[in-house]
């Protein structure tokens, strides 16, 4: 993968970082049910739980980061672009609820920065070669 297209990977890791953030202050979980039963899944406290499932989620991407997608890995290209539908899925989601509920919806203020860095990794990875050596 080219120096770009990890830089701009891990800026749409930190950018759903900021998301998590957001979406744990305004309660996601308690207005989006998919949000409440992830957060239910991990404990009672649906706060903590909320704030734990997000914990790990950006815990995981950046650990994509730091190794595949920084190291080189073979497995780095479908690891980004499984972040980058990911993401550009996230950020469409909670820009359609606000759309739909004619106002603020939990996320929605960071989604731009779901949709613009996962959008810049389309182009930057449709246009990369598919036997690019790390630069």
């Amino acid at each position: 993968m080219q120096r770009k297209a990890r830089l701009v990977f891990l800026l749409l890791i930190l950018a759903q970082g900021a998301h998590s953030l957001e979406e744990c202050i305004t309660k996601l979980y308690a207005v989006f049910a998919p949000a409440r039963l992830v957060s239910s899944l991990v404990s009672d406290n649906l706060a903590l739980g909320f704030v734990v499932a997000n914990a790990v989620l950006v815990t995981f991407g950046l650990w994509c980061w730091a190794f595949p997608v920084r190291l080189g890995w073979r497995a780095a290209r479908g690891i980004t672009w499984f972040w980058t539908i990911l993401e550009l899925g996230n950020g469409f989601s909670h820009s359609t609820l606000a759309l739909l509920r004619g106002g603020y919806f939990p996320g929605v203020a960071t989604a731009p920065l779901l949709l613009f860095f996962a959008g810049w990794l389309v182009v930057i990875q449709v246009g990369e070669p598919r036997t690019s050596v790390p630069s």
